[in-house]
Parts: structure tokens; C-alpha cells; sequence
């Protein structure tokens, strides 16, 4: 058991590695081949685009660890309410909250 062990750390040491530079190039050769020829944008070395992918994770994927999330949330709240509080709820969802009936399609 302990020598299956000894060769997993150094092995997740090299698959992050790994990863951390495939997502980097793959950041940097998306970047230089659309946004300077559509906006006329600086191109990315490799760094910049590694920490634009770091910064990317911490705005919109979080750090992790965030606990039952969301969905769960809401499953405890809608469990606690009534019958009536529940109903209430629905009616509220379908008309849009004051926000137009949910029937109502956008005009363009």
C-alpha cells in the first residue's frame, strides 16, 4: 500500500504542471489569433496569459469550496415553506416578479 503512494504525489505534481501550461498556451494562442486581428489588442506571451486564466478562475469560477451552492440553498428553503408559501412562490415566478408576464417576447 505505502508504495502505491510514493509515486502518486510526484505524479499530481507533474499532471498540474501539465495542466497549468496547457491552459496557459492554450489562453495565449486563442487570445493572439482572434482579439488583435478583431480589436486591435496586444498580443500575450505565455505569463500574461497564465495569469489572465488565474484571474479568469478567481472572478468566475471561484476558488472552490463553496459549500452545497445554490441549488441546494433554495431545495432547504422551498422544503421550510407552506403549501400556501409555496404557491405564492410559483405565481410569483411565472409572472416575472413585476418584471412583464414570462408570456411576453422581447420586441427587437
Amino acid at each position: 500500500m505505502r508504495k502505491k503512494w510514493f509515486w502518486i504525489a510526484p505524479l499530481a505534481i507533474v499532471g498540474m504542471v501539465l495542466f497549468a501550461w496547457i491552459g496557459g498556451e492554450v489562453v495565449m494562442h486563442l487570445w493572439n489569433w482572434l482579439l488583435p486581428p478583431l480589436f486591435g489588442w496586444r498580443t500575450l506571451g505565455f505569463w500574461q496569459a497564465l495569469g489572465l486564466l488565474a484571474l479568469c478562475r478567481i472572478l468566475f469560477g471561484g476558488l472552490g469550496g463553496h459549500g452545497p451552492g445554490p441549488r441546494r440553498h433554495w431545495q432547504g428553503r422551498c422544503k421550510k415553506m407552506t403549501p400556501e408559501e409555496r404557491e405564492k412562490f410559483r405565481q410569483a415566478m411565472a409572472e416575472g416578479y413585476g418584471f412583464g408576464s414570462a408570456g411576453e417576447k422581447a420586441t427587437s
